[in-house]
């Protein structure tokens, strides 16, 4: 009887840890740095974060994003929102990328571009195109749960910016763009015919536009059709300058009309183009696209849209001249509701059983790089050894990274460093990654525990990692932070030891890009090649705050 009780008390404990757990992670987070929801209206962008070449849909009252995800796994964010302008990081397409040895190290700017998000019979469908192996299609029936294993579409190089489209009669299509590094051409937009299933091209493709003469770099395609016109949304001209043009005809085919549709225009929203028209159940129409601000990436704007004589008019046209531009505020959509805000995650303090949504891996993820073991209120990441002649991190696959989430942000953290037997050669800390990198660490010598400012300029052309700030530590713990604020991306490093008095270490860091991508701000832990293995950091947890 005793014992039953004890497995009664036990099994209720058991469930209430775990319904705690689902409650901590299905519960809203809202950014301290950036929010759109402004009420009633909202403000631009919907989301500061490098949600590249954004890709949108309806299904009902739900509203589905996704986006480029590059070399970083888990790959293809699948982004919910019932309202259009709060959105919720809510799962990921892929663990990890195809193929799967290839994608163990950094591919940096590979893998994965340009996707498209479709319904189709009851089924969610992405799309992307990778530039040196094909077109690639993951589908699910419940976009929060598990994808299946994705299915190589068309085999090619230089394959890039694919979208499906099922027409009325049961024909299958895909539109795509070309990557002028691998295919000695771009600036064309190619159909072919397609499988009903959606998992095999069936011709070798029509060109159906060439951007040449005035759309350089026309790509992105997105197809729809509407009043018996098949539309093609493509943007042109470059991802920092360019614009969204629209292509239109009675036949998928061709010829097709042409219309720039939005442009920068007088404000100061640059190269405003590709993503995705989404209407709402209530008759309105929206246009999502990006903005690449350098150094915090392609971030996601909502533009108003309406149609005249059966061309879409996008945001709002200042100048009269027949094109639209960006609006910075304008009124919510009328989704019928109103809904709670809601943000991407940005802290983590380590207490769930898993790491959050917003990390992600600079490679395919091997296990043995971090463990966040049940109940464990920290993660702990192995040092990993540096393979021989790397002279910085541009090639070490396990860097814990996240977007940057708005222009001015603080991020912090608590590290201990575990050497184990080995006497030096071992460093974990905070990092800021892209074509140049900086980092405050703790490292290890033979007389004790050293905090280090590190940086790398030219990382991705090989240029050494050089050290600019040091000091000895009492002990293997420290409190590290980085605050970033604008104009694009100045990054001022500092520590302290009890976690109140911080001290900058260095001067200001200009932030840069990475491959198509923007500055991520993270964590990693490494050792050298010659020390011995073993070793690891522990972090307490990661906060994004304001500055």
């Amino acid at each position: 009887m005793k014992t039953k009780n004890i497995l009664n008390i036990l099994s209720v404990t058991v469930f209430s840890i775990a319904s705690s757990y689902l409650n901590a992670q299905e519960k809203n987070y809202v950014s301290e740095v950036w929010t759109a929801d402004q009420g009633k209206s909202y403000r631009n962008p919907i989301l500061y974060a490098d949600y590249s070449d954004p890709d949108a849909i309806r299904v009902g009252e739900d509203y589905y994003m996704t986006a480029s995800s590059f070399n970083e796994t888990p790959g293809l964010p699948i982004l919910h929102s019932k309202d259009m302008v709060n959105w919720k990081l809510e799962n990921y397409a892929i663990q990890d990328i195809l193929p799967k040895e290839h994608f163990s190290v950094p591919r940096r700017g590979d893998a994965v571009w340009a996707p498209s998000i479709r319904f189709h019979k009851g089924e969610f469908y992405i799309y992307w195109g990778d530039p040196d192996f094909g077109i690639y299609m993951v589908k699910t029936k419940d976009p929060l749960g598990k994808w299946e294993e994705p299915v190589l579409v068309m085999e090619g190089k230089g394959l890039i910016d694919s979208c499906p489209f099922w027409d009325e009669d049961g024909n299958a299509y895909l539109v795509h763009g070309w990557a002028g590094s691998r295919a000695g051409v771009k600036s064309i937009l190619t159909l072919n015919k397609m499988n009903p299933e959606g998992t095999k091209i069936l011709d070798k493709g029509v060109h159906v536009f060439d951007g040449h003469d005035a759309h350089p770099t026309v790509e992105g395609p997105k197809m729809y059709k509407r009043n018996g016109y098949y539309y093609i949304f493509a943007p042109a001209g470059g991802v920092a300058t360019g614009w969204q043009l629209v292509l239109r005809s009675k036949n998928i085919y061709g010829p097709y009309e042409e219309k720039i549709v939005l442009e920068q225009g007088t404000t100061k929203i640059n190269g405003p183009h590709q993503g995705a028209w989404v209407d709402t159940p209530y008759g309105e129409d929206w246009f999502y696209h990006f903005q690449d601000v350098d150094a915090g990436g392609r971030i996601v704007h909502l533009q108003p849209m309406k149609w005249e004589n059966d061309w879409p008019v996008m945001g709002i046209d200042n100048n009269k001249n027949g094109i639209g531009e960006p609006v910075l505020t304008y009124k919510k959509p009328n989704v019928g509701k109103t809904y709670p805000v809601v943000t991407p995650p940005e802290t983590d303090e380590f207490d769930g059983e898993r790491l959050g949504l917003q990390w992600q891996w600079s490679a395919n993820e091997n296990i043995v790089w971090s463990s966040k073991l049940p109940g464990q209120k920290f993660l702990r990441l192995f040092s990993m050894k540096v393979p021989e002649g790397e002279k910085n991190l541009w090639n070490i696959p396990n860097l814990l990274t996240q977007k940057f989430p708005a222009p001015n942000f603080a991020a912090s953290t608590k590290v201990k460093l575990t050497p184990e037997d080995a006497k030096e050669g071992k460093t974990a800390g905070l990092l800021i990654m892209g074509l140049d990198h900086q980092s405050i660490v703790i490292t290890n010598k033979p007389d004790g525990f050293y905090l280090q400012l590190r940086r790398a300029e030219k990382a991705d052309k090989g240029e050494e990692e050089k050290i600019l700030f040091e000091t000895k530590l009492k002990g293997n713990e420290a409190y590290l932070k980085v605050n970033v604020n604008e104009p694009n991306g100045l990054c001022q490093f500092s520590y302290s030891e009890n976690g109140k008095n911080f001290i900058k270490a260095g001067d200001v860091f200009q932030a840069k890009p990475g491959k198509w991508i923007g500055a991520k701000v993270g964590l990693y832990s490494i050792s050298t090649a010659k020390a011995p293995r073993g070793g690891y950091a522990d972090f307490d947890w990661f906060r994004i705050t304001k500055n």
